[in-house]
């Protein structure tokens, strides 16, 4: 089964653009895909998540928020495997 991480992002965040550039490397490696979600267009999710944006996670796993934690993804991305 394929691995779908999600990155909840802004458009007009850099700190999000920053992530999803420097989550490419670990999804080449894996072979993973990553689906960006507007965090402003669900208000769940903007109330839940707000001023942690950028946040990368795999289902309900938070794995980094802010900025991407290159070396704890790619162990979540091992262990998952």
């Amino acid at each position: 089964m394929a691995i779908e991480l999600t990155l909840l992002s802004r458009s007009y965040c850099h700190l999000c653009h920053d992530m999803e550039e420097a989550l490419a490397p670990l999804l080449a490696e894996f072979g993973v895909s990553v689906r960006v979600v507007d965090v402003d267009a669900d208000p769940d999710l903007e109330a839940r998540y707000d001023e942690l944006v950028p946040v990368l996670l795999h289902g309900e796993s938070e794995l980094c928020h802010h900025f991407l934690d290159a070396a704890k993804t790619r162990e979540y991305l091992s262990g998952i495997r």
